[in-house]
């Protein structure tokens, strides 16, 4: 018989409420799923352009050079070497190794450079040029193409091909100024070995534009002179500056160096690459290096050409770091990904289970599974679809840059969960028909075989998950999901547990219940043990949504004390004020005066310390005041000691030592320091660390056992002391002191994207938690509410009062929400315990591999805020949704709420 208005629309016209709150969940879900591979990819694309934008420019390229030989074997003439260098032979090269480049290596066409140079710098002999200890000036003549458009003419005019025996050239404005040079100066290179003496004319002074990028910084000497050093024993500085000639003086270059050398050096471009072309762009670096595109660029140029690049070693370090962190991230999708699964399944199940009685009357009457199935089906899809549609559209928008596929398919299967959870749900409940009334509580429910089996094999997967993690950790590269899944597995086999143990409690409680006075007591337990064996899905979900925001705090926990931990052991302090010789007199009692400064400890360093033991090693003498020392290293952590260890009486300066330090001094007495400067100390104690030197070797006095105790540093505690204040007083004293901060310290601790964006992830994880979990913790309590309403309303006739009734609700919900609460907490510690010793945060906090050590070991530790908060929130939540249930029922009268049906 043809019905007489579609099921789809008349369910959604007749209940608009549940529909709307299921596209709604499906929307966050959708969207969620979507952008969590987008923002993965976004945030490593970022950190790979990042990475080979900020490194030098002399290994984010590819270097090639190439020396001309002097004779040929076929006997061509002299004048063929003179014709490599042409500009247009150079310029010709050039372009074929730019068109050699595949994908996805891109040139910076605009900072790449070719041309020519001297391999070794050549001595001036003009006398007018400054001269340092080590002698006059040195220079390293370049033909390097696009200096026009490289630099802006400040002075002059730039250099021009010359047919006579000087040529012409340029310097930039920092060679001149520092050298003396002029436009119209003349320089005279002569070569040591004697050859003929090449003449420079200078025709202008440049300015270089953008000099921090490649064009000008694979060679820094090309626009800023810098020093060299005569050989040893006595080594003395002399300048070394640089040439700019005119690309058709190349072949004049052959005549005053032997070594003179074509180059070509191309700039990578960073831009558009993303993080999933990183495996081919590191196969294509490989084959530049020494592969099949070695070939093909030394045919297009010379066999003889050598090819170097940085590039690999840049791509290599990325990947260590992709590889540290993406095994720590993986552990919050799956997390969030399984909290947000369940509660999808949850809305599924409790919406089956709070249309029995509609669906039993369906089978009643004649109903087929499956057709009941299918009417669900579509009534569901209505709402999902356009809702996860829209979601993975908004992660589009929001996040543009990324592979469409993991989306749309994360997307999908959102749908796909959402859509399937009610219909199965129903179909297997109505399977075979029910008696009415049959009781399926906690409290009688027995597990079944089937079901037993279930969570055994569960059981050992968590088993075999935690063993695997602790064993081989997350430091391995590599994502593995049985190892991603171990907190979530934590958190379900808890789950289990406590469903089975949760009539145990409720017993046990309703003994003593029963023979107090009043019923509330009895009758809230009596109630909170007839609840549904579906309660175990909630309860699933709030015990995994907790246990993956308290290791997700726990995450952000330990990676931001390894932040401190390392912006302290390289500062020493919450600020250090250090100068190059020694501090102005009474700069430490204006310090000390700055609002915020709790302490001030004055420290002379010197670095190289005489141990008077024949061995070279560095070792760093400080000199101290014992008690504002004591006091700094007690609150730091860093070799705490007792002031009174310092303090000498008789005999020689007790000392406090670094291990190495004291092993070479030995027990006794020891005379150390500089001929003239000796004095005598003891070892103490011995310390790894000491504030002023948390690494190396270093030898801690008493400043007043030494003739000179000038302070050389200041250490200042202080987390509030304003850095502008302190730098004023630096200003105000003179002196030219510098001042570092720790929290401009930690602020450079996060170096790559990487670690910003896998920090943002945790955070929304740890957020969609949390959400997950008050959402889980909501739809259980309404699922109940209609239930509640009418007993209070039955209850009301019998004489409840409105203050009793509130009672009624509020602990009846507290046992489930007490249970989550405790057992989440439980569950999230117990999980950070046994999954600690294989997590490694090391390369999240900091991703350079040098600050590790002095951070110490980076450990996933419980953090009592990310355990606690949540589970209190969970029963406030419990507490206040009753509350505001009976607040509304207690308002309307008894005949509305009985007349609204019975729910039996």
């Amino acid at each position: 018989m043809k019905a007489v208005a579609p099921w789809v629309r008349t369910r959604l016209r007749t209940a608009p409420g549940p529909a709307l709150a299921l596209m709604l969940l499906v929307l966050v879900t959708s969207f969620l799923a979507a952008v969590f591979p987008r923002a993965v990819d976004a945030y490593e694309g970022e950190g790979m352009r990042h990475a080979m934008s900020s490194a030098s420019a002399d290994r984010s390229g590819i270097q090639m050079t190439y020396m001309p030989p002097f004779e040929y074997a076929d006997g061509a003439p002299a004048d063929v070497r003179d014709r490599e260098l042409k500009p247009r032979r150079m310029d010709e090269r050039y372009r074929r190794i730019l068109a050699a480049l595949p994908e996805p290596l891109h040139a910076d066409a605009a900072q790449s450079a070719y041309g020519a140079r001297t391999g070794t710098p050549l001595p001036a002999t003009d006398s007018w040029l400054p001269q340092l200890d080590g002698g006059g000036p040195w220079f390293t003549l370049s033909t390097q193409a696009g200096l026009a458009e490289h630099s802006t003419l400040h002075s002059g005019r730039l250099p021009k091909a010359t047919d006579g025996g000087v040529v012409e050239g340029a310097v930039t404005s920092a060679t001149a100024k520092t050298l003396g040079i002029k436009a119209g100066s003349t320089i005279h290179v002569a070569p040591p070995d004697g050859q003929a003496t090449l003449v420079v004319k200078v025709t202008g002074i440049v300015e270089p534009v953008h000099p921090e990028r490649a064009y000008w910084s694979v060679e820094p000497v090309l626009r800023t002179p810098t020093h060299l050093y005569t050989a040893p024993p006595v080594p003395q500085p002399y300048w070394h500056g640089a040439l700019l000639l005119a690309p058709e003086a190349a072949p004049k270059l052959l005549t005053v160096s032997a070594d003179a050398e074509a180059y070509w050096r191309i700039a990578a471009d960073p831009a558009g690459l993303g993080a999933g072309d990183l495996p081919r762009l590191r196969e294509v670096i490989a084959s530049v290096e020494s592969g099949p595109l070695h070939a093909k660029l030394t045919s297009a140029v010379s066999p003889q050409m050598q090819i170097d690049s940085g590039l690999d070693d840049i791509l290599l370090d990325f990947d260590g770091i992709l590889s540290a962190i993406n095994p720590v991230v993986a552990v919050a999708v799956f997390g969030v990904g399984s909290v947000a699964a369940i509660v999808l399944l949850m809305s599924g199940g409790l919406a089956a289970a709070r249309r029995h009685s509609e669906l039993s009357l369906l089978r009643s009457r004649g109903g087929s599974v499956p057709g009941i199935a299918g009417r669900l089906l579509a009534e569901v899809a209505v709402p999902v679809l356009p809702a996860a549609a829209l979601g993975c559209a908004l992660a589009f928008v929001l996040v543009p840059d990324g592979p469409p596929l993991p989306s749309l398919l994360a997307s999908a299967a959102v749908a796909l969960v959402a859509c399937a959870a009610l219909p199965l749900r129903a179909a297997y409940l109505h399977r075979r028909p029910r008696l009415h009334g049959e009781r399926d509580d906690v409290v009688r429910a027995r597990p079944s075989r089937r079901r037993t089996v279930a969570e055994l094999t569960l059981l050992v997967l968590a088993m075999a998950a935690v063993v695997a993690l602790r064993r081989r950790g997350t430091a391995g590269g590599e994502v593995d999901q049985l190892v991603s899944a171990a907190p979530v597995l934590v958190g379900g086999i808890a789950a289990l547990l406590l469903v089975r143990l949760y009539p145990l409690p409720l017993r046990l409680a309703a003994l003593p219940m029963a023979r107090w006075r009043g019923a509330i007591g009895f009758l809230s337990l009596a109630r909170a043990g007839r609840s549904s064996v579906t309660a175990a899905l909630p309860l699933l979900a709030l015990l995994v949504a907790l246990t993956t925001a308290a290791f997700g705090g726990s995450v952000l926990a330990g990676v931001a004390d390894a932040r401190d931990r390392a912006s302290l052991a390289a500062v020493g302090a919450d600020a250090r004020i250090e100068a190059s010789d020694v501090l102005p007199d009474g700069l430490a009692d204006a310090v000390r005066k700055v609002p915020g400064v709790r302490d001030v400890a004055p420290v002379r360093r010197e670095f190289d310390l005489d141990l008077r033991d024949g061995v070279s090693e560095n070792v760093t003498l400080i000199a101290v005041d014992p008690d504002s020392y004591a006091r700094l290293a007690r609150s730091t952590g860093f070799g705490a000691f007792g002031a009174g260890q310092l303090r000498k009486s008789t005999g020689p300066l007790p000392a406090l030592a670094s291990p190495a330090v004291a092993e070479r001094l030995g027990g006794g007495e020891s005379l150390v320091g500089a001929a003239g400067t000796l004095f005598s100390v003891r070892v103490e104690a011995v310390r790894v660390t000491t504030p002023a030197a948390t690494s190396g070797d270093f030898l801690v006095v008493d400043a007043a056992g030494l003739p000179d105790r000038t302070p050389t540093t200041l250490l200042v505690t202080g987390p509030s002391a304003s850095g502008a204040e302190l730098k004023a007083a630096v200003r105000t004293a003179g002196g030219g002191a510098g001042v570092t901060l720790r929290s401009t310290a930690r602020d450079g601790l996060t170096e790559s994207p990487v670690q910003s964006g896998a920090e943002r992830l945790y955070t929304v994880a740890v957020a969609a938690a949390a959400g997950y979990a008050v959402l889980a913790l909501l739809l259980s309590l309404l699922q109940a509410a209609p239930e509640r309403t009418a007993l209070l309303g039955r209850l009301r006739t019998m004489g409840l009062t409105r203050r009793q009734g509130r009672r009624l609700l509020i602990l009846e919900s507290l046992p489930q929400a007490l249970l989550a609460a405790a057992g989440g907490a439980l569950v999230g510690w117990a999980a950070i315990r046994l999954l600690a010793p294989g997590i490694d945060l090391g390369r999240l906090a900091l991703a350079a591999q040098g600050r590790l050590a002095a951070a110490g070991p980076v450990e996933l530790r419980a953090d009592s805020w990310s355990l606690l908060l949540p589970a209190l929130a969970v029963v406030l939540i419990a507490v206040a949704v009753a509350a505001a249930q009976a607040w509304v029922t207690t308002r309307r009268t008894v005949t509305s709420e009985l007349r609204a049906g019975d729910t039996r």
